[in-house]
């Protein structure tokens, strides 16, 4: 007989995908044990999912697991244009990003290996996840969520406070909750092979035709490739297709021969452009592919999957904990929707470049789209503009109701992420960065400016009443170390900055005073926390 998971619960985790693994894996972080379930036997054999996106490398750094996803993975360092055969530009990645990020490059790291390292955080965290099980039905109730699950032996009931949906695109937990998923298909078909070429390299490589498009990614290990491409319209409705029947269509988009050793995937499919109406239904949740799906261009559906369950982990996890009021839970989707509708828009307007076949589109293709490419990357500022996006580093939630500008400064606002700035540690004496200070759970204040040790002290001892387990609180003093983050924040001599940050590495206040009572007013009255929280810290 399977196992079934305990009643009453916290939080449901509907869907064991990279979503639902780093949904859990963020509750955990936070004290919380979720249940988690998920309708396959197991986790992914296939690789699927290839980018991971500098954002998503900070959040398993926070984590403490950005090593092995590092040492399991490929960096891909630029990315090469061809259209018919004929090189029209080569875009390196890695150098737009460097001094933004610790991770300036885009990380080729299976979706497979993205689920097993999560899965061994959670193992780690006595965190099992359920297989096989399947859920049923699902209704809310007052204050609860009562969901009806089979494990294919025998059906139960789950009780949870709470429920997360992060079982993709055919989700139940949406269906159940009657969630529209507004879209389209797009037309044609496509494959993905795992491929083992003569060649290795570090590039991703892009060839463009009329008739479509070819996509070639750089993966682990001697000559490994992912090959993407559009299916030819007289194989649409072939059944049974392998690497051998796209072969001929593959060497025209190339002009050029290419000789496959081994194929180890070959699979085809549709795509969808869709969002659901709504992120969040009452105690409901949908996260991941379960509330967004979209085309592949630019590497963002997984990654966008991750940070949904980054925004919204630490939000539920204070609700539960009482650090936080419960309003707090509809900023979710204020702030994820916007980001999932731009991101449907962006990557359904460059699919539609890629696929077009007009004489307009081949124009664009051919003379139009390089040229704009190549101008975009002798300019830094563009350039630096196109890393954070394709990074997700630049995601910001200035206008979330969560963020206050309380500051002269606009190179940086409330909403944006952290920027990633080393720092001397003048309390230690190391070296450390900005982001590193932001790796516990909760916010973090971080003060800046000449401010006498008497006042510290103050500052500590308050946040040790009212705060404790949920504030944690660094001061960068004036030092010639730490000069280039002054400058960065534009502190002039004797002024002072005050930066409370997000768990989530969002900053949610810049106030260019240090005032007390202005930083309970946030804390309280913006971002919702609750002082004198006599829960204890957190775990």
């Amino acid at each position: 007989m399977a196992p079934i998971p305990p009643s009453p619960v916290k939080v449901l985790i509907i869907g064991a995908g990279p979503s639902g693994l780093m949904m859990a894996a963020q509750l955990l972080r936070y004290g919380i044990q979720p249940v988690i379930v998920d309708s396959r036997q197991g986790p992914t054999q296939y690789s699927k999912a290839l980018a991971v996106q500098a954002r998503s490398l900070e959040i398993y750094r926070q984590l403490g697991i950005v090593d092995a996803v590092l040492k399991g993975g490929k960096r891909a360092e630029g990315f090469n244009f061809h259209y018919l055969g004929k090189p029209k530009g080569t875009f390196k990645v890695a150098e737009s990003g460097v001094g933004q990020t610790p991770y300036p490059f885009i990380h080729i790291y299976e979706q497979h290996k993205n689920e097993r390292v999560l899965l061994d955080y959670l193992t780690l965290n006595s965190c099992p996840v359920y297989w096989n099980t399947t859920l049923t039905a699902l209704q809310q109730g007052t204050g609860v969520v009562s969901a009806r699950l089979t494990n294919q032996t025998e059906e139960y009931s789950i009780v949870a406070d709470y429920l997360i949906g992060a079982d993709g695109a055919h989700s139940a937990v949406r269906r159940w909750q009657h969630v529209h998923f507004n879209g389209d298909t797009y037309n044609s078909r496509y494959y993905l092979a795992d491929v083992v070429l003569e060649n290795s390299g570090d590039d991703m490589n892009m060839y463009l035709t009329a008739q479509g498009f070819a996509a070639f990614f750089p993966m682990p290990g001697t000559g490994a490739w992912r090959i993407v491409g559009n299916l030819p319209d007289k194989l649409i409705n072939t059944d049974n297709l392998t690497i051998d029947h796209v072969l001929p269509a593959l060497r025209e988009k190339l002009r050029k021969q290419l000789v496959i050793k081994e194929c180890r995937w070959f699979t085809t499919y549709g795509l969808h452009h869709r969002m659901a109406d709504k992120f969040k239904i009452g105690r409901c949740f949908l996260i991941g592919d379960a509330a967004h799906i979209h085309s592949p261009v630019g590497g963002q559906g997984m990654n966008t999957g991750i940070q949904d369950a980054y925004n919204l982990a630490w939000k539920l996890a204070g609700v539960i904990k009482g650090h936080l009021k419960a309003d707090v839970l509809n900023s979710y989707a204020a702030e994820r929707m916007p980001v999932a509708s731009r991101l449907l828009k962006t990557t359904d307007r460059a699919f539609k470049v890629i696929m077009s076949r007009g004489v307009v589109a081949r124009l664009i293709k051919r003379f139009a789209l390089p040229a704009l490419m190549n101008w975009v990357w002798k300019r830094e500022k563009f350039k630096f503009e196109a890393f954070k996006t394709l990074s997700q580093t630049g995601i910001s939630y200035q206008n979330s109701e969560l963020s206050l500008h309380l500051s002269q400064l606009q190179t940086v606002k409330a909403g944006d992420r952290l920027p990633f700035l080393k720092i001397f540690d003048e309390k230690k004496m190391q070296e450390t960065d900005l982001h590193a200070w932001c790796s516990k759970p909760g916010f973090t204040l971080i003060t800046m400016g000449p401010l006498q040790e008497l006042y510290l002290f103050s500052l500590a001892k308050w946040i040790t009443q009212n705060y404790n387990g949920w504030l944690n609180f660094f001061h960068l003093p004036t030092s010639v170390k730490n000069q280039h983050v002054y400058d960065y924040f534009d502190i002039k001599e004797h002024q002072n900055k005050t930066i409370i940050v997000r768990p989530d590495m969002h900053i949610g206040l810049i106030n260019d005073i240090v005032d007390l009572e202005m930083m309970k007013n946030y804390l309280e009255n913006v971002a919702g926390c609750i002082a004198n929280n006599t829960g204890g810290g957190v775990s």
